[in-house]
């Protein structure tokens, strides 16, 4: 069975202006001013604009939370951030040889 990808679609531009046409024509075809049915659609793609923020945003935080998460559970020396010790040096990469 198919599932519908919410987030996707309601980030869709094509869908908030097929929304926004609809409701303006709505709003035409039963006798409102032009500048009700032009007001009506800049507050409809305002509010898009704001719910594909706040999607994208969230999907960017879950997939940040998401790449630490896997990151903590690798051994130390597969990490990419792990700091890499100096061939010639210690621990701290200090040359261990008395002058």
């Amino acid at each position: 069975m198919n599932t519908i990808d919410w987030k996707r679609k309601l980030t869709s531009r094509k869908l908030w202006i097929a929304v926004a046409g609809f409701i303006a024509g709505l709003i035409l075809a039963f006798g409102g001013a032009d500048s009700t049915a032009e007001t009506v659609t800049g507050c409809i793609m305002s509010g898009a604009s704001v719910v594909g923020y706040i999607l994208g945003e969230g999907l960017t935080d879950a997939a940040a939370l998401n790449a630490s998460r896997t990151l903590a559970q690798l051994p130390q020396e597969q990490r990419t951030d792990a700091p890499q010790q100096r061939a010639a040096g210690g621990k701290d990469g200090d040359n261990d040889e008395q002058q």
